[in-house]
């Protein structure tokens, strides 16, 4: 960590409250942001956060305070919190003070920069739209990303976010040719080694870096580990002048950490127990993340939703940012449908015509009407049964039901547990099975055939795979008889 200082000043310790430090300075009050250092060999990492008067700072704890006591005496480093940037960086994996985590030496090619930047200037933002491909059927087709853009994987507990952005990660860092920079706010030790794991087995870990602040840290930690990634990020794209794909787990709980800072630090909550400074903290953050004339930073965040409530103002500041809202849904989840993506609550603001071309919306806007007019009659169904619909009622739902389980896709980083090999598929072959189900192509297939396939080719495959076992079980039925 790069914090030492040949004019440091000392102050000492007066109050400690869990992770809120008092400090007094008797000549120079440190500025805000500043990091301070105290307790045994200097462990206890302090960042100032208001100052009390004029001898008097009060700072968040970014490292576990036992031990710490009054008295004790603390220096400023005259300098903020900063972040390794840099080609050294790539392959590795590095905490909030930018120490390294992966068990490896100390990478040799970086610099340190503060992780406090203000986002890019209007002026320089690029104003080009440009489709972002994931292999990801549903996506692709109803809710593409922007190259550049900002997407959103929003959910509750256990809808399969962090699964959604492991495949992405699997199928676009392969192909991606920026760096990929992956950063765990306030997420699973576990989450993290399984990660490692599988980006070494997949061969992309040589443009990767990653950036953890996991959730057994103090929340000064959490709190900051965006700031770091981010900072790593921007290096990329400034100085190196490469596309960089930012990928965030979870953002809910950088929100969550804020919180908790806001709350030790004695600010009195807004709704819902929120700090009233919420929607500025996340603009500092999300506004970061930017295309400029110099390249782009695509970011893919997960979003936790508490109780499944869109409402809640945590989730309503996010969208804001977003360009692509990707909305996991738990009744999909519970039908079997996977990914479990509510593709009438989703949406992209590059789904249109101008952005997709003329064939894609069109095609998009006819699945969204399809499957809009199949929700509005299952009351009808589950009521008075598919019989009673009329003939024209009943092929809108076949179709939406093949539609459903045709944008259903097995996934590389699920193999070990379905036992179902992972499918890439391309929007070309995407968009070309959709068409072909709503012209009643596939009528006559089984719904079924279409339940966990790549290309729609593979429909018929099964389907004649399907009959030629069935008609074998006849067959022998018969001569046993």
């Amino acid at each position: 960590m790069n914090t030492t200082s040949a004019f440091s000043d000392f102050g000492s310790v007066i109050a400690v409250r869990g992770g809120i430090v008092d400090i007094r300075f008797e000549t120079r009050v440190p500025p805000i942001y500043s990091l301070l250092l105290t307790g045994t060999d200097e462990k206890i990492v302090i960042e100032v956060l208001s100052q009390l008067d004029a001898h008097t700072v009060r700072g968040i704890a970014l490292t576990p305070t036992q031990g710490l006591a009054r008295g004790m005496p603390v220096r400023d480093t005259e300098g903020p919190l900063n972040a390794p940037v840099g080609n050294g960086t790539l392959s590795r994996m590095f905490d909030v003070f930018g120490n390294v985590i992966d068990r490896g030496p100390s990478p040799a090619d970086i610099s340190w920069r503060t992780v406090h930047h203000s986002s890019p200037p209007l002026a320089k933002l690029s104003t080009k739209a440009e489709i972002f491909e994931t292999g990801i059927k549903i996506i692709d087709v109803l809710m593409p990303l922007e190259r550049g853009g900002k997407a959103g994987l929003l959910g509750g507990a256990g809808v399969g976010k962090t699964i959604l952005l492991t495949e992405m990660i699997h199928n676009v860092a392969g192909q991606h040719e920026g760096v990929s920079i992956f950063c765990g706010i306030g997420e699973r030790c576990r989450e993290g080694e399984e990660l490692y794991r599988d980006m070494v087995t997949a061969g992309v870990l040589e443009n990767m870096v990653m950036v953890f602040g996991q959730m057994n840290e103090p929340p000064g930690a959490r709190f900051r580990v965006g700031h770091a990634a981010l900072t790593m990020a921007e290096y990329f794209r400034d100085d190196e002048r490469r596309d960089v794909l930012l990928l965030v787990d979870n953002v809910f709980r950088f929100i969550q950490a804020g919180m908790e800072v806001s709350g030790l630090m004695g600010q009195m909550p807004s709704r819902l127990g929120y700090q009233p400074t919420m929607s500025t903290e996340l603009a500092q953050l999300e506004e970061r993340i930017a295309n400029t004339d110099t390249g782009a930073i695509t970011s893919i965040q997960a979003v936790y939703v508490p109780a499944d409530d869109f409402t809640d103002p945590a989730a309503v500041h996010t969208f804001s940012h977003l360009s692509a809202s990707i909305v996991l849904s738990r009744k999909r989840a519970s039908e079997g449908l996977y990914p479990a993506i509510d593709p009438l609550q989703s949406n992209s603001k590059m789904a249109v015509p101008g952005v997709v071309g003329h064939r894609h919306y069109q095609i998009a806007q006819q699945i969204r009407r399809t499957l809009a007019q199949y929700a509005e009659l299952k009351d009808i169904i589950a009521m008075l049964g598919l019989e009673q619909l009329s003939p024209e009622d009943r092929n809108i739902v076949a179709r939406a039901r093949r539609l459903e389980r045709f944008l259903t896709q097995p996934f590389f980083t699920t193999e070990q547990f379905t036992g179902i090999k992972g499918k890439l598929v391309s929007l070309k072959d995407a968009l070309d099975g959709c068409e072909r189900i709503l012209g009643d192509e596939f009528q006559d297939i089984p719904e079924r055939a279409l339940y966990m396939i790549g290309t729609i080719a593979e429909a018929k495959k099964t389907a004649n795979g399907e009959a030629a076992v069935k008609a074998e079980v006849e067959e022998t039925a018969v001569h046993e008889s």
